[in-house]
């Protein structure tokens, strides 16, 4: 299969530049082996046990091989972290270790590798890395101020972007046909629940309520819905609920995957705002994950504001929550590489709420909304309007990403974007 560049290439090369371990994490077929590989000379697979015996006996003998070298899945020997840890100490040269890791391990190291092991996380492909539409405008331009002209034209149609919200950025399912792909991702989903959390030493006693309680978190997909919630809409009709207790415990292995990614609330420190809201906004790692617990497909996004399969009453349709994922999928891709910071904006009352804020190391912020509709109006901006008089020269700039087929910039200086125009 055909390596599809992806944003962290320049980044990973840029850290192995001047570092001597880098640890690439994310979730099970991001696609970490692949862009690591292309930078080792030699490797280990550490998750197969035969060829990887001896290091398991002996994991100091990772040292004694052709640098770069891979370690990857290096989780499942926890051991080698620490040898790797002592050889940085002992003066390693730049770029002599890259890690690969699914998950974080059920035995951790003796040392949390902080400041000899750099992580660099590896997300499901943005919009624009999966290559089917040129990007026009500039993400990092716009953060860095410099996008006073918006302009583009895309042929992205609604039907576009349904289909790649259940298309996956896993790169081995995405090139998959709709059945095949399908199958692919609920036996994802499936071992999640058999295999990786036993391995993770989560012992899974009612895997049915495991299943439902993600499928009822893929529910609220964008939106800050209660823990309580999301539990009762994963029961309904149950008295016998899960513990609050197991239920951390569902969500902190997921974490710990990489497969739970919620989207911070921004409180503005340093900034005129007060009475911002701090409850999180509810992500998994790439929405096509939400779309198969939620049993639709890219006809029925469409079709149907509200499919009989969603557990959780929601305002928003479901169509739009996945899209504002897709959109805060791609947007956190490019941010990591730019150093840049995503939460979201919610004052406590309801009043105003900012989708995506994207905010420098200086602090000042780059505010977005994503709407599910091709054109926009006063109403569409009213959030982003209220930002600017509050932060003043504090925004950078406001941008909505929408569905439509125009980039511009309107006459109050909100820019608006089509999801597929923007890119890195």
């Amino acid at each position: 299969m055909e390596y599809l560049p992806r944003e962290i290439d320049s980044e990973l090369d840029r850290m192995l530049a001047g570092l001597p371990a880098v640890a690439v994490v994310g979730p099970k077929a991001v696609g970490k082996t692949a862009t690591a590989t292309r930078r080792a000379r030699s490797s280990v697979d550490l998750a197969d046990v035969d060829r990887s015996m001896a290091y398991r006996a002996d994991p100091s003998l990772v040292t004694r091989l052709e640098r770069p070298v891979l370690l990857d899945e290096w989780q499942e020997v926890p051991r080698v972290w620490d040898v790797v840890r002592r050889a940085v100490d002992a003066g390693a040269a730049p770029g002599a270790f890259l890690l690969t890791g699914s998950a974080s391990p059920a035995t951790m190291p003796m040392h949390t590798g902080a400041g000899r092991i750099v992580q660099l996380r590896m997300r499901p492909m943005s919009f624009a890395e999966r290559g089917s539409f040129r990007s026009a405008v500039s993400l990092e331009a716009l953060l860095a101020g410099e996008s006073t002209d918006i302009f583009g034209e895309t042929e992205a149609t609604l039907e576009d972007y349904a289909d790649e919200i259940v298309a996956s950025g896993f790169p081995g399912i995405r090139h998959l046909d709709g059945r095949n792909r399908r199958d692919a991702l609920d036996t994802y989903l499936r071992l999640v629940v058999e295999r990786d959390f036993p391995e993770l030493g989560r012992e899974v006693r009612r895997p049915g309520a495991l299943r439902a309680w993600m499928r009822a978190y893929a529910a609220a997909t964008s939106t800050t819905a209660s823990y309580t919630a999301v539990l009762d809409a994963a029961t309904a009709g149950e008295p016998d609920k899960p513990a609050r207790s197991t239920v951390i415990a569902y969500r902190e292995t997921l974490e710990r995957m990489w497969l739970l990614e919620e989207v911070p609330a921004w409180v503005g420190a340093g900034s005129a705002l007060s009475g911002l809201g701090r409850t999180p906004k509810h992500h998994l790692a790439d929405p096509a994950l939400a779309a198969r617990l939620l049993g639709v497909g890219a006809a029925s996004l469409i079709e149907t504001a509200h499919p009989d399969s969603v557990p959780l009453p929601r305002t928003g349709s479901l169509f739009g929550a996945l899209f504002e994922d897709l959109v805060t999928l791609s947007v956190r891709v490019v941010a990591d590489c730019l150093g840049a910071q995503v939460s979201h904006l919610r004052t406590h009352r309801g009043e105003h709420e900012v989708d995506l804020i994207v905010e420098r190391d200086d602090g000042r912020v780059l505010a977005m909304e994503v709407k599910l509709a091709a054109s926009v109006t006063d109403r569409d901006v009213r959030h982003l309007r209220w930002l600017r008089e509050r932060l003043g020269d504090d925004l950078i700039d406001g941008v909505v990403v929408t569905t439509g087929r125009t980039a511009y910039r309107r006459p109050d200086g909100i820019a608006v974007v089509p999801l597929a125009l923007l890119g890195r």
